[in-house]
C-alpha cells in the first residue's frame, strides 16, 4: 500500500478523480467506507485451496481488510477461478517460518489489540451470536481434516461455535467463514462499536484503490509529484 504524507495524498487523489469515471469513484468510496480491521480472519494450515479462496473471497465481500495466513504444513495456493480478484483489493499476511507459526501470527494480533477466537467447538465455547464484540476479533479457522492444531487451541482467547440442528459435526471451512464474518460484520454495523478504518486509513485505502484502477499507476504518480513541485506554494 502506498505512504504518502497526508498532504500529498490529498492532491494525489484530487488529481486521480479526475481519471476515472464518477461511478467508479463512487464505488470505491462505498467499499472503503465499509472496510474494517475491527475483524479480521486466520486460515492455519489449510490444504484445499478452493476452500482457502473462497473464504478470502468471502472476506473481501464482507468487508475484511486483512487475512492472515499460517502455513505450518501445507502452503496455500491462490486460486484465480474461485477469488475472481479478490486479492487485489484485500491484504495478506503469511506466516511460512520454520517453526511456531501459530504463535508468531498470535503474538503479532495480540499487539495489535486483538482478542484470538479458535472457531472450535470447546467446553467453553459460546454460540456465535453471544461472541463479545467490545474488543477487535481475530477469527481462526483450522484445515479441513483435523481442524485447528493444539498450539492454536491452548493459546487461543476464547472459543466460538455455529448453532446447528443437524447431526453432521460441522459446517465446511468455506460456509464457517461465510457465517462467522457476514454475523459479526452486521452486528457491528448495528452497534456502537467504532469499526471502520480511521480516516488516514480510508483515505490511504482509497488512494491504493484509484491506483490499482488505472494504467501505468507508478508512473503516473510520478508525473504528478514532479507537477506540484513546479506548483507555486
Amino acid at each position: 500500500m502506498n505512504r504518502f504524507d497526508p498532504s500529498t495524498r490529498s492532491y494525489l487523489l484530487t488529481c486521480i478523480r479526475e481519471m476515472i469515471t464518477a461511478e467508479r469513484w463512487e464505488r470505491f468510496t462505498h467499499v472503503v467506507a465499509n472496510r474494517t480491521r475491527y475483524l479480521t480472519v486466520v486460515l492455519e494450515d489449510i490444504f484445499q485451496p478452493h476452500n482457502a479462496s473462497a473464504v478470502l473471497r468471502t472476506c473481501e465481500l464482507t468487508g475484511i481488510l486483512d487475512l492472515y495466513i499460517i502455513e505450518n504444513q501445507n502452503s496455500y495456493e491462490v486460486n484465480p477461478d474461485i477469488v475472481v480478484g479478490a486479492t487485489k483489493w484485500i491484504n495478506l499476511y503469511r506466516y511460512n517460518h520454520k517453526t511456531d507459526n501459530t504463535l508468531k501470527c498470535f503474538n503479532r494480533l495480540r499487539k495489535k489489540g486483538y482478542r484470538i477466537i479458535a472457531t472450535s467447538p470447546h467446553r467453553n465455547d459460546c454460540l456465535l451470536e453471544e461472541l463479545p464484540l467490545d474488543q477487535k476479533i481475530a477469527l481462526v479457522f483450522g484445515n479441513e481434516g483435523s481442524g485447528l492444531s493444539n498450539v492454536a487451541v491452548e493459546n487461543a482467547d476464547g472459543f466460538v461455535r455455529i448453532p446447528s440442528a443437524g447431526f453432521t459435526e460441522s459446517y465446511n471451512i468455506s460456509v464457517a467463514a461465510a457465517i462467522c464474518t457476514f454475523n459479526i460484520a452486521n452486528r457491528l454495523k448495528e452497534g456502537n462499536i467504532s469499526w471502520q478504518l480511521t480516516r488516514d486509513e480510508q483515505d490511504e485505502l482509497l488512494l491504493d484503490y484509484t491506483l490499482k484502477s488505472i494504467r501505468n499507476p507508478a508512473k503516473v504518480v510520478k508525473e504528478l509529484l514532479e507537477k506540484k513541485g513546479r506548483l507555486p506554494a
